[in-house]
C-alpha cells in the first residue's frame, strides 16, 4: 500500500468511529508509525509503505478509535512550538494553556519562578527556554509526574536552571519568587462525568478535579503567595471558564493587587493574573 492510500484509510476508519479531526490524526499516527515527520507524508506520498508498518499504523488506528488521545500514543503533545513527553502519569497539556505562558512572557523576564503543580513541566520549561538566565522550581504531589518532567527539563536544555520536588503545593517549597504560575485541577467534583472519554481514560484525575466546587486550590496558592511571591511578583493562574469571578476575590482577600481576568482565544476566561504589593 502507497502512503496516500494508507492516509485516505486510516482517515476514513477514524471518521465512522466518530473522531473529530480524523485526517489531521490520521497524519499524526502514520508518520509516528514511519518515524517520518508530517510533512513527509505529503511529500512522498506515491512511496510505498511496508505490510509491517501498516499493521503497526492499524494498531495505532484501534487505539484512537477507543478514544485514546493521539498525544497518549504517540507520547508527545507539541506545546508553544516544542515537543514535550505526555504519559498516562499527567495532564495532556492544552492548547489554551498557551494563554498564560503568552501572559508571562509579555511581562519581564523573573529572575526565580515556581510552578506549582508542575505535571509534565510544560510551563516551567516553556518559561525557562525563553528566558536564558531565569532560574525554576517546580514542584508536584505526583513521583511519576516527575520523572516526566525531568525528562522534558532535559530535552529542552534547562534541567541545569530547574530544580524539580515532591510537593503538596509550598509544603517544601522555600523562599520568594519573582513569578508564580499554576494549572492546577479546577473540574469541580460534579463536572467529571461531562468530560471526554480522551480526557477521563487517559489523564490523572489527580490533575484534573480537586473535588468539590474546584476552587480549593485558588485559596492555598493564594495564601501562600505572603511568603514565597516577592513584593511586585507576579501570579498567573489557569481556571475553568465559570470560575474567574470566584479565583479574582479569592485573589484579593489574600491582599494581592491588580487583580486581572484573560481570555482564551476562544474568549473565555482562562488566566486570572495578580501581583503582591510592593513594600
Amino acid at each position: 500500500m502507497i502512503l496516500r492510500a494508507a492516509l485516505a484509510m486510516g482517515t476514513a476508519r477514524l471518521r465512522q468511529a466518530g473522531i473529530e479531526g480524523a485526517a489531521r490524526d490520521a497524519q499524526l499516527l502514520l508518520a509516528h508509525a514511519l518515524g517520518l515527520d508530517v510533512m513527509k507524508l505529503v511529500l512522498e506520498g506515491e512511496a510505498e509503505v511496508p505490510a509491517r508498518k501498516i499493521t503497526e499504523f492499524e494498531v495505532l488506528l484501534d487505539r484512537r478509535c477507543a478514544r485514546e488521545p493521539v498525544s497518549k500514543i504517540t507520547g508527545l503533545r507539541n506545546f508553544w512550538g516544542r515537543d514535550f513527553e505526555v504519559t498516562r502519569d499527567v495532564l495532556d497539556p492544552r492548547p489554551e494553556t498557551e494563554t498564560l505562558v503568552a501572559l508571562a512572557l509579555a511581562g519581564e523576564a523573573p529572575a526565580r519562578l515556581l510552578d506549582l503543580g508542575t505535571g509534565s513541566g510544560i510551563l516551567a520549561v516553556t518559561l525557562l527556554a525563553h528566558w536564558r538566565t531565569a532560574l525554576g522550581v517546580a514542584v508536584d504531589v505526583s513521583d511519576p509526574a516527575l520523572v516526566v518532567a525531568r525528562r522534558n527539563a532535559i530535552r529542552h536544555s534547562v534541567d541545569m536552571r530547574l530544580t524539580l520536588d515532591r510537593s503538596d503545593w509550598y509544603e517544601t517549597v522555600g523562599g520568594r519568587f519573582d513569578l508564580i504560575v499554576s494549572n492546577p485541577p479546577y473540574i469541580a467534583g460534579a463536572e467529571m462525568a461531562t468530560l471526554s472519554p480522551e480526557v477521563l481514560g487517559h489523564d490523572p484525575e489527580l490533575a484534573l478535579t480537586p473535588g468539590s466546587d474546584g476552587v480549593a486550590p485558588y485559596r492555598v496558592i493564594a495564601s501562600g503567595t505572603q511568603d514565597h511571591l516577592a513584593p511586585g511578583g507576579r501570579l498567573l493562574v489557569e481556571i475553568g471558564p465559570r470560575q474567574g469571578a470566584e479565583v479574582a476575590e479569592i485573589f484579593k482577600d489574600a491582599g494581592l493587587e491588580h487583580v486581572t481576568l484573560h481570555p482564551d482565544l476562544d474568549g473565555r476566561h482562562r488566566v486570572v493574573s495578580a501581583c503582591a504589593p510592593v513594600d
